[in-house]
């Protein structure tokens, strides 16, 4: 794996170098040898196994902008059944859905409905720096690319997820698109790079959520657009739920705002022209067990008498996407 960061570090190098993400090069060894440490993720080699057993395979054709991100070209036996061994080793397949060859990732969540209810909204991509907070495999990433932008960089701590991307790389093959191991706060501080900055399922995770804003915030260019989305609840502008305990059976979900809530706290941390796009509640179609990702889901984390309500007996997941401009 040595040799895989060595390598990340000079392409990433010579795309950064002498640019606004320059600052960021100095922090990225150290923060790539931690995020692919296997003294902190036991499972690491077997996963590295498993992006390394994928066989060499040319596809006849990629796409980025269908619903199944992937390729398309024939497949032996012999191969697919490498294939298939060296992604299910990859388990569990949360964002997708993808398509390698004729292999289906049915993924935990049908990330292109997501996409599908904000894609409208977004200003154009075209040829912009595009972050992606909290990516996970890199679903929307490609989907970013797929609409034109420039350059994504995909940011999620965890290493399998990493992996996952680069499983779905190694075949798609793109330049301008990265996937790497870090937080949002260990990024250089005031960047003010990204001409697009995406914050999907990550704010209710976050203690401090005021904070993520101003870090949100301090990614963009002056005047360009934030897609935040994230658990909310029905109110006004004053109202926000704090989970007593567990949330759907999440420990680590500390508060939901209303979406006119979430658009009060933008405008008091400078965001301008605040608008909510979508509010939508989060269906069993839309989040669930599959064959690539065995673990409970949404439809256990519900009440199973009252759907509408979460386990815990608090109003069932409803998911709003907002749009707005950092200051300048």
């Amino acid at each position: 794996m040595e040799f895989d960061i060595i390598k990340e570090c000079e392409i990433l190098h010579g795309r950064w170098h002498g640019n606004a993400l320059e600052p960021w090069l100095n922090l990225l060894p150290e923060q790539l040898a931690n995020g692919f440490s296997t003294l902190r993720f036991g499972d690491l080699p077997r996963w590295i196994d498993a992006l390394q057993s994928l066989p060499e395979i040319e596809p006849e054709s990629r796409q980025l902008n269908a619903a199944r991100v992937g390729c398309e070209g024939p497949l032996g036996q012999e191969l697919r059944a490498q294939l298939l061994s060296g992604l299910r080793e990859l388990h569990p397949w949360r964002k997708g859905p993808f398509q390698l060859f004729d292999v289906h990732i049915d993924t935990e969540w049908r990330s292109d409905w997501k996409w599908n209810r904000l894609h409208a909204a977004l200003e154009d991509l075209t040829g912009r720096r595009v972050l992606d907070v909290g990516c996970g495999s890199g679903y929307h990433c490609w989907r970013m690319l797929g609409a034109g932008a420039g350059e994504v960089v995909g940011i999620d701590p965890s290493p399998l997820f990493n992996l996952q991307f680069r499983a779905i790389q190694h075949y798609l093959q793109q330049p301008g698109i990265s996937v790497l191991p870090v937080a949002l706060e260990q990024l250089p501080p005031r960047l003010h790079a990204f001409g697009t900055t995406f914050s999907m399922g990550v704010l209710y995770h976050r203690r401090s959520p005021m904070d993520h804003l101003i870090e949100l915030r301090d990614t963009l260019i002056p005047g360009g657009q934030l897609v935040i989305e994230t658990l909310v609840v029905e109110g006004d502008s004053d109202t926000v739920f704090v989970p007593p305990g567990r949330y759907a059976r999440m420990g680590n979900v500390w508060c939901l705002p209303s979406a006119l809530a979430l658009c009060a706290w933008l405008t008091k941390v400078g965001f301008r022209n605040c608008q909510v796009v979508d509010v939508s509640t989060t269906s069993t179609e839309e989040q669930r067990t599959t064959d690539w990702m065995t673990f409970h889901s949404l439809a256990n984390f519900l009440d199973s008498d009252d759907p509408t309500r979460t386990i815990e007996g608090h109003p069932a997941p409803t998911r709003a996407t907002v749009i707005a401009n950092a200051p300048g």
